[in-house]
């Protein structure tokens, strides 16, 4: 006699199990975010079945070689940037981004890319019908490529599609929240369907040595949706990130097995789809005034790739008893220590003004090098003084108001020469090379050379 299944309650958010309902996760503190769900046993070819008795494996040591993995160049050099040189055949890549961003657009282009080199690229889409699908290639000029594209969520059916015929050498399924296998009691997208789609899908491609692309939902807090142990699972997990105010995104490597982490592409959404941005530096500058008040240039790291950007501050008198300070692109807590050092330690006191500081372009950073440039556009708009329109500034503010030396100084200097600045301020500490940079360089040790370089104070 089979024996009953079993229900169990949980979470949607972390993946905690409990064995009754409650308002609220015990686990991660979520509240109303239990389902339940039905243990009925695994998925067909999942191979989460009783197996039989094991067989003895082939140890090695750490001191064997074994060649670099081979990866697929895909034509799109952002993309092959932000994963180290092209996808590995065989690796299962997690992309997430906000709805509307541009992650079926990004894929499409790229299975349009590999199908016009003669890959077999498989697209499953488990959210649009497939006349959707083509009307997008169609927009974007795709429609006559040999993308060989589905309309399923079915798992089982995926995979019998997967097994017959040839190999494909890239499979994008959009989106993995959308798979539901007929073996589980669960609606989909609940953290039994997630698993147990990802978990099959990634034994088909390690075994077949196809590439695997997932797209992923996000929640509200712009993590990738479903339990966490689905990030752990894949070789890669990429960031589509953007303001929808601005044309510019950014593909970011959270994880990355074949790669480094901190690499970023920049992509433009434009009317023909998403055009590649080869000097992203220019771009983010490209409308800047360079005769009002509060704007500073910083120059940045983003992996090996240094990129230029505006920080623009306003410093405003409040007439609140609790001054506001908003932050676009920064980390408000860096802002308030930048505020609070301005105030200990060079007497520059904003404790009865409003601040407003934003990253121009709508991007993001969160490098400490950005304190010294977030400082001289505070400071700027104070005095009511514009900055040298040809300066750049970079460096970390210590709580004792000394300048840190930050890395990739040179890389830094030769970015900014390139793009016609003229001066630098920089660090005491560091080194540079100088014929290398080519650029003026200003030593500064402390934040209150900064304050007093800008002028007093209106």
């Amino acid at each position: 006699m089979a024996r009953p299944a079993r229900s169990s309650f949980v979470c949607q958010s972390c993946g905690g199990v409990s064995q009754r309902w409650v308002g609220k996760c015990p686990s991660c503190g979520e509240w109303n975010t239990l389902v339940e769900e039905t243990d009925a046993g695994p998925p067909p070819g999942s191979g989460l079945t009783k197996a039989s008795r094991g067989r003895a494996v082939t140890l090695e040591t750490l001191a064997t070689r074994g060649e670099a993995p081979p990866r697929i160049e895909t034509g799109l050099v952002e993309l092959d940037r932000v994963t180290g040189g092209g996808i590995v055949p065989g690796s299962a890549l997690l992309i997430g981004g906000e709805p509307g961003i541009g992650k079926s657009t990004l894929l499409l282009q790229l299975c349009a890319a590999l199908a016009g080199g003669g890959r077999r690229t498989l697209y499953f889409s488990g959210e649009e019908a497939a006349a959707q699908v083509r009307l997008r290639a169609e927009r974007l000029g795709l429609s006559t490529s040999p993308v060989l594209l589905a309309s399923e969520t079915n798992l089982s059916n995926i995979l019998a599609t997967l097994g017959e015929d040839r190999r494909a050498d890239l499979v994008v399924i959009d989106s993995i929240q959308t798979l539901w296998a007929d073996a589980l009691d669960a609606a989909p997208g609940t953290v039994s369907q997630v698993r147990a789609a990802t978990g099959s899908l990634i034994r088909y491609a390690k075994q077949s040595g196809a590439a695997l692309l997932l797209v992923g939902h996000v929640t509200k807090d712009g993590q990738i949706a479903g339990p966490k142990v689905i990030e752990h699972m894949v070789d890669t997990v990429l960031s589509f990130e953007g303001d929808r105010g601005h044309p510019f995104r950014i593909l970011r490597a959270v994880k990355n097995r074949f790669g480094a982490t901190d690499e970023i592409g920049v992509f433009e959404m434009a009317q023909q789809g998403l055009r590649q941005v080869a000097n992203p530096s220019e771009l983010f500058l490209g409308d800047r005034d360079a005769s009002a008040p509060g704007a500073a240039v910083f120059a940045g790291m983003e992996g090996t790739r240094p990129l230029l950007v505006e920080i623009q501050a306003l410093v405003a008198p409040s007439a609140l008893g609790t001054p506001r300070r908003a932050v676009v692109g920064w980390d408000a807590n860096r802002l308030s220590m930048v505020l609070a050092v301005l105030d200990a330690r060079c007497g520059v006191s904003l404790a009865q003004h409003d601040v407003y500081l934003n990253v121009a372009g709508g991007l993001k950073i969160s490098e400490p090098a950005a304190d010294l440039a977030a400082a001289a556009a505070l400071l700027s708009s104070r005095s009511g003084a514009a900055l040298p329109s040809d300066h750049v500034y970079f460096g970390e503010i210590s709580l004792s108001g000394a300048v840190r030396g930050a890395s990739h100084m040179t890389a830094r200097l030769k970015e900014a020469h390139k793009l016609g600045f003229k001066r630098a301020i920089v660090p005491a500490a560091g080194e540079i090379d100088l014929d290398a940079a080519r650029i003026g360089i200003e030593r500064m040790a402390h934040l209150k050379d900064l304050a007093e370089a800008t002028g007093p104070c209106q």
